[in-house]
């Protein structure tokens, strides 16, 4: 499975998680039990099935093997395994956040490399 992992978040829910030390998730995440994450080949997908036209977004990147077990890769889209983390995204499994503007064309622009900085 991949090292780094993707969470996108509202720049407003990334400050009250780094107030609290750690990400408990966005509202689907809270109905849905687990925080949903992608990995480098499904977050721009991602971004437009469920963030469509939304501004003020961050991509979060996260080092996958410092999860643990309560980070599981589960079926979901056209039965793609993606990961899904139960429990809160401790801060110091964060490797960076960027801002993940819209393009003129309404889409995200996401950095060129996906690795663990995202530059």
């Amino acid at each position: 499975m991949s090292r780094f992992i993707y969470k996108i978040v509202p720049r407003g829910l990334w400050a009250e998680a780094e107030r609290a030390g750690a990400f408990s998730g966005a509202p689907v995440d809270h109905s849905d039990g687990y925080i949903h994450l992608s990995d480098a080949t499904q977050v721009v997908e991602t971004a437009s099935r469920h963030f469509t036209g939304a501004a003020d977004l961050l991509l979060v990147s996260v080092d996958a093997g410092a999860l643990g077990d309560a980070l599981r890769w589960e079926p979901s889209r056209g039965g793609q395994l993606f990961p899904h983390l139960y429990g809160p995204l401790p801060l110091s499994a964060v490797t960076a956040v960027v801002p993940l503007p819209l393009g003129a064309d309404g889409r995200h622009l996401f950095p060129t490399d996906l690795g663990g900085a995202g530059t």
